[in-house]
């Protein structure tokens, strides 16, 4: 995506309520540090599945948690923008606390492996 796309979508009314939306939800609090004892203010509203892989998420406000500048740049390798393990793992347990699939590209090796029952693969 290019940079003036995303200015478009973080500049948008609808991108600026939900944000403002999500900060109060979580008090202003980073999320993530909390559920760790930690205390530290939230400054940025972070997509757990990313927003340019997954646009029919963008505005869902389960999709989105306040954090602190570290703790987001922890879910980001920034120079590839892909996320680290921190990241993977919450975009995880995220889609299972939701009953969304987990994309393969973020699935364990073992996740991987398995394949789920369809009955569409067999015939009668």
């Amino acid at each position: 995506m290019k940079y003036k796309d995303k200015d478009k979508f973080y500049d948008s009314p609808k991108w600026l309520r939900l944000r403002a939306s999500a900060l109060r939800r979580d008090n202003y609090e980073d999320v993530y540090a909390k559920r760790y004892g930690k205390v530290k203010a939230a400054e940025l509203v972070h997509h757990i599945f990313p927003k340019d892989e997954f646009p029919e998420y963008a505005y869902a406000l389960w999709n989105l948690i306040s954090v602190s500048t570290s703790t987001h740049n922890s879910f980001h390798d920034r120079e590839t923008d892909e996320l680290t393990e921190k990241g993977r793992l919450l975009l995880v347990r995220t889609a299972r606390k939701q009953g969304v699939e987990v994309p393969v590209k973020y699935a364990s090796p073992t996740e991987k492996k398995s394949t789920p029952f369809r009955k569409d693969w067999y015939t009668y």
